[in-house]
């Protein structure tokens, strides 16, 4: 009677093949020039997620000292960050206004609209960028000066040289209740652009409704994928903790979902066109930024007041 052995592996019995026979088991298996598999040091990336509520600013404040009330905060928001070893710092949608596009008006929030790469809000944050050693991704209302001031949601990325890496624009604008964008701006017309960072390759992806826009910057090579949100309501809500956990696990990378918080008001009443009664609130952002690993584990959410 013959005796058996168990191995534990397929490893374990090529380690039991003469020499002479190796190889030509290794190029059935493996091919000719395979060598064994080198894998690259991990690395440590630390990412800070900016949630923040307008309050205690009214949207009645002049444009300009709104907009560099919220400097000043962000100013130390990243301070703090840095301190803390963050690499790379995201904003939420338009986070240097308030969300005004409920109300239906041009005047004045097409006036925070500004040049992506060298309007103030770009210029102050690469100062920022380069001090503390950090890449910031600042999603603004961009105003295109050379294409008849055409307004675009867009997120400008700067590295941790303070230099201007490139733009998204937003590329799936809603058109309901108090999300109506379209009488804004546009649909994004640059793709879905990746950027290469010193701390990996990043893309920003508004659409967080959209299964397949996560998926082209997957097969456009991102590592992290941002997604920067006013997403507030009770209908939104309930998917607000899946969508972005849900594509880190189909596309293989890692997701962070940023929110403001809070209810804004505003000076004259607006409709939302979907049956409520004119009001000047906007919906309630409920915040809840969190970050998700390839493998669907996730950061407990964060909670503001």
């Amino acid at each position: 009677m013959s005796d058996f052995k168990e191995f534990e592996s397929v490893d374990s019995v090529l380690k039991q093949i003469p020499r002479e026979d190796f190889e030509k088991v290794r190029k059935i298996l493996y091919g000719a020039e395979t060598q064994e598999e080198q894998l690259r040091s991990p690395k440590l990336i630390r990412v800070g997620l900016f949630q923040h509520k307008l309050v205690p600013f009214p949207t009645s404040t002049p444009v300009q000292e709104l907009k560099y009330a919220l400097f000043k905060f962000a100013n130390k928001a990243i301070r703090i960050a840095a301190r803390g070893g963050v690499n790379i710092f995201c904003f939420p949608e338009t986070w240097n206004m308030p969300y005004a596009f409920c109300t239906r008006e041009k005047t004045p929030w097409c006036e925070y609209a500004e040049n992506a790469q060298f309007g103030p809000t770009t210029k102050m944050l690469q100062e920022l960028a380069q001090i503390h050693d950090i890449v910031i991704i600042s999603p603004i209302l961009e105003r295109d000066e050379i294409h008849n001031d055409a307004i675009w949601n867009t997120a400008v990325v700067i590295d941790n040289h303070g230099d201007y890496l490139g733009k998204h624009r937003k590329n799936h604008i809603p058109r309901g209740g108090n999300f109506n964008e379209s009488i804004y701006y546009p649909e994004g017309n640059i793709g879905h652009p990746v950027f290469e960072t010193e701390f990996g390759k990043i893309g920003i992806c508004y659409g967080t409704h959209h299964p397949v826009n996560w998926l082209i910057f997957g097969l456009n090579g991102a590592e992290i994928v941002f997604n920067p949100s006013a997403a507030g309501g009770e209908i939104s809500e309930p998917l607000w903790g899946i969508e972005a956990r849900n594509a880190a696990i189909a596309n293989s990378y890692f997701t962070c979902a940023v929110n403001r918080v809070g209810t804004e008001i505003f000076v004259n009443d607006f409709t939302s066109g979907d049956g409520r009664p004119p009001h000047r609130e906007s919906d309630y952002f409920y915040g809840s930024s969190y970050i998700t690993a390839p493998n669907g584990t996730r950061s407990p959410i964060l909670i503001a007041e």
